[in-house]
């Protein structure tokens, strides 16, 4: 198998990582990688505006001391006697009007959490499977959709399973979790400080609550916990077990808990749903009834009518479909999720109600970026209306708030095509192609 390492490995994670490559087995005497180094790569990971946690430090606080501060908080791990703060939980909106639950630690807990992050990414990266995507080094969401498409094209994408575990984050088995650890990570203080990290309390209107599951969303060691968790769970399932007994072409592809199974055979598709359910079950783990469904996505006989496939099923913010090229020709068509649409329009909306007095230069640089983050991940083939729709939508939000900033004088729809004129917003570079050919 191939090495996985990275650029900006040091050199003692690369001897883990060619550890991890050629020892299968368990690994011993791990936690001293986590050194003083260690602690300050994390530190400087973190974002300059990080959520502050219970403590109330910002990084720049943390960081005016931030050798003595590291040097301390190296000891304190050595010796055992680093203890995790509680994590402050906020929420965020969701689809569907529900809250999205996400913990917030201090800063010296996240530098503590990423440096456990990157010694056991150098470790894992070994073991991961080519059909995991999600929070991965070198590997996007992106690619998720070229190995859809390349199922989809080959023959292999006949029926799709759509699937959803309903809180995978929440639902984790940690007394499992570690179990699954323990067969790579031998290093009795590295585990130790791993249940620090997932073993701790949680405050929430006013009162301290411990859940007994779980890993905390927010956590930059949480993902990659889960990915562990699911690598076993659910991809070597499939890739050892599970692919062996059936009759047609299966692809996995899955973004930390958001997975998709593509078949060739509706047979087999549907003997893989009931088995799904009950492997997730005997970890913790439930699909969502109503969220998941298998589609017909057969790829349509070049002489139908039409401009569209029969099926249609939701992936990574996308909806996925066939259409027709103007040769006429069937491609993989993703289109912006309308909810996610509807959501990323509301949130510019709003921002141009708040911040409709600053000068008018700040508001156009920080719209540009918005709508190029957009564009990043949305400007893909088959999807130019809608990220087209979007841009003309930032112009009727900001036209209609810079209209309302003062009720001297008012921003009529010609001064503001000339003010387009001289501050333009991005224009999407037509069709990328991402993926396959049309054929």
């Amino acid at each position: 198998m191939e090495q996985r390492f990275l650029p900006t490995m040091s050199p003692g994670l690369v001897r883990v990582a060619d550890a991890a490559q050629r020892n299968r087995g368990r690994l011993l005497s791990l936690a001293h990688h986590i050194d003083v180094e260690a602690l300050k790569r994390a530190y400087h990971r973190i974002r300059g505006n990080a959520a502050v946690g219970v403590d109330g430090v910002t990084k720049q606080e943390y960081g005016e001391n931030l050798e003595e501060n590291l040097r301390d908080l190296h000891g304190r791990l050595k010796t055992m006697r680093y203890h995790h703060q509680p994590i402050r939980r906020v929420y965020i909106d969701k689809e569907g009007g529900k809250k999205r639950p996400i913990g917030v630690s201090c800063i010296e807990d996240k530098v503590v959490q990423d440096s456990l992050r990157e010694l056991l990414q150098a470790i894992y990266e070994q073991d991961f499977l080519p059909c995991s995507y999600g929070f991965r080094p070198g590997r996007s969401a992106h690619d998720a959709l070229r190995a859809l498409d390349k199922a989809a094209h080959y023959g292999g994408a006949s029926w799709v399973l759509e699937a959803d575990i309903v809180s995978c984050f929440d639902r984790i088995d940690r007394k499992k979790l570690v179990e699954l650890l323990q067969r790579r990570c031998a290093d009795k203080s590295l585990l130790r400080l791993i249940g620090k990290c997932l073993h701790v309390g949680i405050l929430e209107d006013g009162g301290i609550v411990s859940p007994e599951t779980g890993t905390t969303q927010g956590s930059t060691l949480s993902p990659l916990l889960a990915n562990v968790y699911l690598h076993y769970v659910l991809d070597q399932w499939f890739e050892d077990e599970v692919k062996a007994k059936l009759q047609g072409k299966a692809t996995l592809i899955r973004y930390a808990d958001d997975f998709i199974i593509a078949f060739g055979r509706k047979e087999d598709a549907e003997r893989v749903h009931e088995w799904l359910v009950s492997r997730l079950g005997e970890w913790g783990l439930e699909l969502h009834p109503e969220k998941t469904r298998l589609v017909d996505f057969r790829r349509p006989p070049s002489d139908q009518g039409g401009g569209k496939g029969p099926g249609t099923f939701d992936f990574l913010g996308f909806t996925v479909l066939w259409s027709r090229s103007r040769q006429g020709k069937w491609y993989l068509a993703t289109h912006t999720r309308v909810s996610r649409f509807r959501r990323t329009r509301k949130a510019i909306h709003a921002w141009c109600k708040t911040h409709r007095h600053l000068p008018i230069e700040t508001q156009h640089a920080a719209l540009v970026r918005r709508i190029q983050g957009h564009f990043n991940y949305f400007d893909v083939r088959g999807n130019i209306r809608r990220v087209r729709l979007l841009v003309r939508e930032v112009e009727r939000s900001w036209h209609k708030w810079l209209n309302r900033r003062s009720q001297r004088s008012t921003m009529s729809w010609k001064r503001f095509k000339d003010l387009l004129r001289v501050r333009p917003l991005p224009v999407p570079k037509s069709q990328t192609v991402l993926w396959g050919s049309a054929l």
